[in-house]
C-alpha cells in the first residue's frame, strides 16, 4: 500500500482525540486530522517526528492527516487506523496470509451481531463462513511487546462475544492484530490496562475463535504486510 507525498514535521501536541499541531520542517505550525480514536500510549510523544498527507480536499476543515509517527528515535509507526483493514484485505489476496486464504469472496462491513460490522466476510463454495475481526496493536511495551488495547474497550469485548456466537452456529471466525509498528515482535492483551478485554480473548481462542497477528513493513514511501507474529495468552 502505497503512500503517496507525506510531508515531515515534528509533533507539538496530540489533543481533543481528532487534532495534532505539528510544526514541519520549514517552521511552520499546521493543525491535522488525527485518524486515531485511541490513546495513541507511546505514540504521540511531543517532540517525535511525524509524516502528515495532504488529503488535498478543500473541504475538509483539516486537510492534513498524520499518517506516521517515529517512536523511540527508532520505529516507524502508522497510527491511521483506517488502514488497518485494507491492508488486511491486501495481503489475504495477496496470499501472505495462509488462514484466511481459499476463499473466492471477501465481504467488508457485512452486517452481523448486536449493531455491528464485521471487518470482512470470506465466503467459498462448500466452505462455512468465515467471520474477521481487525483491530490496530501500536503500543509497544518492554522487549518488544505490542498489546491490545491500549485503553479500555466495551466494543472490542463486544465483537468477542459477536465471533463466540458465530463459531456456535458452525462458522469460523478470527481476531486478527495488525501491527504497524516496525518495534513490536509479539502480541498478547493489555491485562493491566482492560482485563475484561484479555478474558474474553482468553475464552474466545477456547471457543474456536482464530487469534493471530501479523507485523508490516513501513517506510516513508509504502506499508505491507510482512510477516506472522507469536500471540501470546
Amino acid at each position: 500500500m502505497e503512500f503517496g507525498e507525506l510531508i515531515p514535521g515534528k509533533l507539538i501536541k496530540r489533543y481533543k482525540r481528532f487534532l495534532a499541531d505539528v510544526q514541519l520542517e520549514d517552521g511552520q505550525e499546521v493543525t491535522a486530522h488525527c485518524p486515531n480514536t485511541g490513546s495513541m500510549k507511546n505514540c504521540a510523544e511531543p517532540g517525535s517526528r511525524v509524516w502528515l498527507k495532504d488529503s488535498r480536499n478543500p473541504k475538509r476543515k483539516y486537510p492534513l492527516g498524520w499518517e506516521l509517527v517515529e517512536v523511540e528515535g527508532r520505529y516507524l509507526a502508522s497510527i491511521n487506523t483506517g488502514r488497518a483493514n485494507a491492508l488486511i484485505k491486501e495481503a489475504i489476496e495477496n496470499g501472505v496470509i495462509s488462514q484466511l486464504q481459499g476463499y473466492s469472496e471477501i465481504r467488508p462491513e457485512v452486517k452481523y451481531g448486536e449493531n455491528s460490522r464485521i471487518d470482512l466476510l470470506l465466503k467459498g463454495d462448500g466452505k462455512p463462513q468465515f467471520w474477521v475481526e481487525i483491530k490496530n496493536v501500536t503500543l509497544l511495551e518492554s522487549e518488544g511487546w505490542g498489546s491490545f488495547p491500549d485503553a479500555v474497550t466495551t466494543r472490542g469485548a463486544k465483537h468477542l462475544k459477536e465471533l463466540m456466537h458465530k463459531v456456535e452456529q458452525g462458522d469460523r471466525a478470527a481476531m486478527v492484530f495488525c501491527v504497524p509498528h516496525t518495534g513490536i515482535q509479539k502480541v498478547r492483551p493489555a491485562d493491566q490496562i482492560d482485563p475484561e478485554y484479555g478474558r474474553l480473548l482468553r475464552e474466545a481462542k477456547a471457543a474456536g475463535v482464530e487469534v493471530m497477528a501479523y507485523a508490516t513493513s513501513i517506510d516513508e514511501q509504502s506499508i505491507i504486510i510482512d510477516k506472522e507474529l507469536p500471540v501470546l495468552l
